[in-house]
This record gives structure tokens, C-alpha cells and sequence, in this order.
């Protein structure tokens, strides 16, 4: 493992210039699920919540959030993004909603943290939705999948 990229010399916390590095392709992929009473989900799953098509309405917050990262995340460049694909699968062995979050472009740095605002924020936009039902449900695994671009190569999660 290399030295801490946003660390200055003096110990500060510092933005990394990219500014030297050539643009290049650049994908990641995140995931996570919540959990809820089974009642919930079908709930969500016939769109008879009061607050409208969960489903629909979490995905398109991710892909907002997605594009909203360096807002939220200090020390994140802000990225022109190419792609950003959301996937929410009803699981009803867990039971809950599944989000995988995609995120492509071509720059300088990397689009990981892209990809897992986007999954958390689909995530928390579904607890919202559904917490007048249930408020016990639980966000949980939100993790990278795999990243691929960049001097340092592709990463996939064993």
C-alpha cells in the first residue's frame, strides 16, 4: 500500500492535484441492499405507497446524487460523468431492494465514490419512502464492487 494521497506534509488533509495525470476511461461499480418486513416490499413492489413509485423516484435520486459527489464528499474532484447506470431488484428472500450503481467516465481520477453516493443515496431514498410502513428497515453492505481506469488497473472485491 502506497502513501495517503490526501495527506500534506504537514499532516493536513489536502485535495490531490490531478491536474499532470493524462484522462482516461474510467468505470466503478457499487452495491448494497436494505432490508424491510416482507409487507413493506410488496408494498413497494405494487407502487400502493402514499408517496408514489418508490422504485422510480430512489432511482433517479441516485443518478442525481451520483453527479452531486464533490458536493458532498470534501475532498472529491468534481467529474464530467459519462454514464451512470442505477439497478434496484426486488429480493424477496432477504427481504428488500438490492442497488447496484455503475459509473463511468474519462478523466483524471477515478469515479468509485460516484458510484457509492449513488448507491446510498438510492438506498436512503427508498427508507424514506417506505418508513411511514416501516421504520425499522436496515441500509447495509454498501461497498465497491469493482473499479477499472487509472494508473492503478482495474480492482474487483474477491
Amino acid at each position: 500500500m502506497g502513501e495517503l494521497t490526501h495527506v500534506g506534509p504537514g499532516g493536513e488533509a489536502r485535495m490531490v492535484d490531478v491536474g499532470g495525470k493524462e484522462p482516461t476511461p474510467r468505470r466503478a461499480r457499487a452495491s448494497g441492499h436494505i432490508r424491510m418486513d416482507a409487507g413493506t416490499l410488496v408494498l413497494i413492489e405494487g407502487n400502493q405507497l402514499e408517496k408514489g413509485d418508490v422504485v422510480s423516484v430512489a432511482r433517479v435520486a441516485g443518478v442525481m446524487a451520483a453527479k452531486k459527489t464533490a458536493d458532498l464528499i470534501p475532498l472529491c474532484h468534481p467529474l464530467p460523468l459519462t454514464d451512470i447506470q442505477i439497478d434496484v431488484a426486488f429480493d424477496r428472500d432477504l427481504p428488500g431492494l438490492r442497488v447496484t450503481a455503475e459509473t463511468a467516465t474519462v478523466g483524471r481520477t477515478g469515479v468509485e465514490m460516484e458510484a457509492i453516493v449513488a448507491v446510498m443515496v438510492t438506498l436512503v431514498t427508498v427508507y424514506d419512502m417506505g418508513k411511514g410502513h416501516d421504520r425499522g428497515m436496515v441500509i447495509s453492505e454498501v461497498r465497491l464492487e469493482h473499479k477499472s481506469g487509472g494508473t492503478s488497473g482495474s480492482w474487483t472485491r474477491g
